[in-house]
């Protein structure tokens, strides 16, 4: 990966021999392996046995859960919040591991819609919930810094199971506690 770094960084015009390029191949190439990671996860080693038994069936929210992911289209930067809700059916997930569930898909080449969807179905998978929501709002530097180069727009995506899907009043729950509107 070093080299292909420095393939690149020759090929715009710059001279590898430079101070401030010295080292920036390996650099590169480390962040880059950091930033797609989460292809070397998977849902169980993430979750770690952190699923725990449960006699409450009201709905579970963690919000403003930080992304960082990189758009599969441009290798760009997006950045942004993702909100996660569940109704238990039996069984609640350790509250960091919805963080790390979040980080795991994040840190692979993505699109935001894909990304909202494995994480509603990974929590599906993980601990059957009766429904689970999920909302990410994320800036896509591929938008703001090239091409239209529109700086305030910020995209939403959602994916809803279950009873969120099939109860407004539930998706209507969720959205006013996480702070929106239908």
């Amino acid at each position: 990966m070093e080299e292909i770094f420095a393939e690149l960084i020759q090929a715009i015009g710059e001279d590898l021999n430079r101070e401030g390029l010295v080292d920036t191949p390996k650099r590169t190439a480390a962040a880059f392996r950091y930033l797609t990671s989460g292809y070397h996860q998977s849902l169980e080693s993430v979750l770690n046995n952190a699923i725990f038994e449960a006699d409450t069936e009201d709905m579970v929210i963690v919000r403003d859960i930080e992304l960082y992911s990189l758009c599969e289209h441009h290798l760009l930067p997006f950045i942004g919040k993702c909100h996660i809700g569940y109704l238990p059916a039996g069984k609640v997930i350790g509250l960091s591991k919805t963080a790390r569930i979040v980080e795991m898909y994040a840190r692979r080449l993505q699109i935001q819609e894909r990304l909202t969807k494995q994480i509603a179905d990974a929590i599906q998978t993980a601990i059957r919930p009766r429904g689970v929501a999920v909302v990410i709002e994320a800036k896509h530097l591929c938008m703001m810094m090239r091409g239209v180069e529109k700086q305030n727009s910020v995209m939403t995506t959602s994916a809803m199971l279950g009873l969120f899907r099939e109860r407004i009043s539930t998706r209507s729950e969720f959205l006013n506690l996480i702070g929106r509107k239908i």
